[in-house]
């Protein structure tokens, strides 16, 4: 069975838990960057995690983007987005298609 796990501050996770989701909660980024390793050891497939706590952890987060798993993706707070996490698909995007799809912009005709 497939692991799913969620970390970030306790008022912007709690929620998860309901749904049967692993929360792990951070109260700062040694906590964030123990349970990402923690959670990729123990064979999660997806990791969700805050954007303000992956800012503090970039470096962590970077060691995984070249293994398929666990994906980790990012996700706005309970006080909203910093519009990291959207980079982050955009920039994934592109590279898969070779274009920005996202910029809103249309291409010559």
């Amino acid at each position: 069975m497939n692991k799913i796990a969620v970390i970030g501050d306790k008022d912007s996770i709690l929620g998860f838990k309901s749904l049967g989701l692993d929360v792990f909660f951070t109260l700062n980024a040694k906590d964030t960057a123990e349970n990402i390793v923690k959670c990729a050891h123990e064979n999660y497939s997806v990791i969700f995690i805050t954007e303000q706590a992956a800012a503090e952890v970039k470096s962590t987060i970077d060691k995984y983007k070249a293994v398929p798993f666990p994906a980790i993706i990012l996700i706005p707070n309970n006080k909203g987005t910093l519009g990291i996490g959207l980079a982050s698909i955009s920039e994934n995007v592109e590279k898969a298609v070779g274009a920005d799809i996202f910029s809103g912009k249309e291409g010559d005709k």
